[in-house]
């Protein structure tokens, strides 16, 4: 059927007004991302593909990175420490949330083993993610913030001075806003361990380095919540339920643990009293062991154990209580002032490794008597899975009450 003539104008109008605001907006859709992708270019030093932070959930709208030496990487600032880009979302509110991070070893700032005022369980919403590997053949792991990736780097250097290895980072930022109930959610955990994958090989094919990583596992799993009771620990945690020191009086009932990965450079446990147990325990020897503090929140008496591998394990400074960090070297053992943190070392297949214990504020008077054993278990469990030799472990006297 032929429309009147009218109506045929009428409507080629329309289709013309139709396509010119298609076109209008489909420029204004192709300068955004543009724009948004010369902003993450430039303040990711190129390393970080824009492209994928782009399909990140809360990646619409204009996207913008914090200028400054703060917000910005520079890779003349690698050997002295992380570098870092953030990036800001219109849909996001235009709020900061993203931050891509590298580094590299050596470097001249160490790292620092857990505090004792810091519990590893989260106090305020009650849900703790603890960190695990990321896998596929990769060095690298996934928490409740995003991926971090490790690589070898044979042949590197960076502001003239040898690289021997380095790292990558892709996170959310403030993970409480644009997470799944405090973790990435299914997409985004995929999207963040492709972002830093990919920016590790850009630094490594920056820097020079030989070794490229290959392409994360897909579909990668939620984390599971904890802490869990020592019973069903079965990872990092399960030398502890297979001691047996869980049955001594005050001892941790619940652990926080990843899956067992011997490549990782930081493989963590976390034993924690849970509150209800905490404040028996601590109505039961108050007196008798001179406790100062009652554990009011969740997790307030715990006890952390990593061991550091690698390049990593070269450039640790145990957290002194006084503020002061003592570095903590391979081929050494010791503890901090005051009973905070205690260190051992060992060497596995060449590789060398530094053993750590933090004990909370407070509950380090509730496990002195204990605190050797159950440091020397958790050594001698993770240096025979991985068939370690040289073995340097704190002098026993160094486990003696701490004073005020």
């Amino acid at each position: 059927m032929q429309l009147p003539d009218g109506i045929r104008k009428s409507a080629n109008v329309l289709l013309c007004l139709v396509a010119v605001a298609g076109i209008g907006f489909s420029g204004r859709e192709i300068w955004q991302n543009l724009h948004s992708r010369w902003q993450i270019d430039a303040g990711c030093g190129g390393l970080v593909p824009a492209g994928r932070v782009l399909a990140l959930d809360r990646a619409g709208g204009e996207i913008i990175h914090r200028r400054g030496d703060a917000g910005t990487i520079e890779l003349d600032g690698l050997p002295e420490g992380a570098e870092q880009c953030d990036l800001f979302s219109e849909e996001a509110g235009g709020r900061w949330f993203f931050i891509g991070a590298v580094g590299v070893h050596p470097m001249e700032a160490p790292l620092v083993t857990d505090d004792q005022m810091l519990p590893p369980v989260d106090q305020f919403d009650s849900r703790t993610y603890p960190a695990q590997p990321l896998g596929g053949g990769i060095t690298g792991s996934l928490d409740d913030q995003g991926v971090g990736v490790e690589t070898p780097c044979t042949g590197g250097e960076v502001a003239g001075e040898p690289v021997k290895a380095l790292w990558a980072w892709a996170g959310l930022e403030p993970p409480s806003i644009f997470t799944d109930w405090g973790q990435p959610g299914d997409d985004d955990r995929d999207v963040l361990a492709e972002i830093a994958v990919i920016t590790a090989n850009n630094l490594a094919e920056r820097l020079g380095c030989a070794e490229r990583l290959p392409d994360p596992p897909a579909d990668l799993p939620a984390l599971p919540e904890g802490p869990v009771p020592v019973g069903r620990a079965e990872g990092t945690c399960a030398w502890y339920r297979e001691s047996g020191l869980a049955a001594r009086v005050g001892f941790p009932d619940e652990v926080l643990e990843g899956r067992v990965d011997d490549t990782l450079s930081d493989e963590a446990c976390a034993l924690v009293v849970s509150r209800g147990e905490a404040q028996a325990t601590y109505r039961a020897l108050r007196e008798e062991r001179d406790l100062i503090s009652s554990p009011d929140l969740p997790g307030q008496w715990f006890v952390t154990l990593h061991t550091y591998r690698g390049e990593r394990a070269k450039n640790v400074s145990a957290a002194g209580g006084s503020g002061d960090d003592i570095p903590a070297r391979p081929g050494t053992a010791g503890r901090t002032p005051g009973n905070t943190v205690w260190w051992a070392s060992s060497q596995c297949d060449g590789t060398p490794q530094l053993h750590t214990m933090t004990i909370g504020h407070g509950y380090d008077r509730v496990v002195a008597a204990d605190a050797e054993d159950l440091f020397r278990a958790y050594v001698t469990e993770i240096t025979d899975r991985r068939d370690c030799t040289d073995l340097a472990f704190p002098e026993s006297d160094s486990f003696s009450r701490p004073q005020d």
